[in-house]
């Protein structure tokens, strides 16, 4: 049986703790007991804190932990949950840290959700290596770790050894990829089944809202942003645009792309798919008119940006955030 780790951090979310915990506890053993079948149990689970008392979660709810970290010298994964704060941890569990990476170095995988990415990258682990967070801390995640090659489209990075995940419910996602890893795609889909959890959940891209990148002190492209952003339908000749700020074009896409990480044409187009998403969510176009309302008069050409960017056709995300009319009683 295989040894996981779970690692409770103060100001976590309670669910980040106990959904791992119940995927690992169940793996081999709820299935099993639907069918009347002897339980296989594959892995042995304990939640641990930095002193080994209880887990002060979000909501003023408290977690017992079944030891420290200090009494923990030997496992074969460790998984980190979300944090309230890098600087919070910090300052208050730093030793967590230095053990993360004792762990790894006596032959631990480690595996990160949500925000506990940040975490795992003050280890130095991530540098180098694909990863991702949830996607509304990539800025801050890119300004502090910048050796990190961060990827907030993707739902999970796997490097064999280490693992990272997105947003809090990514936490069942991670749960079933290591268990399909660990015990085989058999036991992970008969455990899919009895939690009703998609197994074919990959990426993030439909769930993120474009945050317009203002964490820089470029004042004339902070100028463009804006115009892009209050009238992201207008047809815009960048050379032209480069020219009123003062710039040439190239000097332009440069500036532009080293302060937001797109350049104006990307910028552009994410504002339209975020107006897209609003119109789709909200109102009952058809996609010509949303594609009209967002400034593209070729239907076909949008489509293919907007899939691009959110993950999903028009059609699939209106209806994936529609709420169902009707539930039958």
């Amino acid at each position: 049986m295989k040894r996981v780790t779970i690692l409770g951090l103060e100001g976590t979310s309670a669910s980040i703790l106990t959904g791992p915990l119940d995927i690992f506890i169940y793996a081999g053993t709820l299935w099993n007991g639907i069918f009347g079948e002897p339980a296989t149990p594959f892995f042995e689970v304990e939640c641990v804190s930095a002193n080994g008392g209880p887990i002060k979660c979000l909501g003023d709810l408290e977690i017992k932990a079944h030891r420290s970290t200090a009494q923990v010298k030997d496992t074969d994964l460790v998984v980190i949950p979300s944090i309230y704060s890098i600087e919070h941890t910090l300052a208050h569990e730093a030793e967590v840290v230095p053990w993360i990476k004792e762990m790894y170095q006596r032959g631990a995988q480690v595996a990160a959700i949500c925000t506990g990415t940040f975490v795992l990258a003050e280890t130095g682990l991530l540098d180098g290596k694909t990863a991702t967070t949830h996607w509304g801390t990539t800025e801050m995640f890119r300004q502090r770790y910048p050796k990190v090659i961060l990827k907030p489209e993707l739902l999970i990075t796997d490097y064999g050894d280490i693992f990272t995940a997105g947003g809090s419910n990514a936490c069942f996602d991670i749960g079933l990829y290591l268990v399909r890893k660990y015990c085989g795609l058999d036991v992970a889909r008969k455990l899919a089944k009895t939690f009703l959890h998609d197994m074919d959940r990959v990426s993030q891209a439909p769930w993120i809202a474009f945050q317009c990148q203002r964490g820089h002190a470029d004042k004339e492209i902070r100028r463009a942003q804006e115009l892009l952003e209050n009238e992201y339908a207008e047809q815009y000749n960048f050379e032209e645009l480069a020219r009123d700020l003062g710039m040439s074009r190239r000097t332009f896409e440069r500036r532009f792309k080293a302060a937001t990480g797109d350049s104006p044409l990307q910028y552009l187009q994410r504002m339209r798919v975020e107006a897209a998403k609003r119109i789709l969510e909200t109102e009952n176009l058809n996609f010509d008119e949303v594609s009209y309302a967002v400034g593209y008069e070729d239907r076909s050409f949008f489509s293919k940006v907007f899939t691009q960017y959110s993950g999903l056709t028009p059609k699939r995300y209106r209806q994936k955030w529609s709420f169902p009319k009707d539930i039958a009683v």
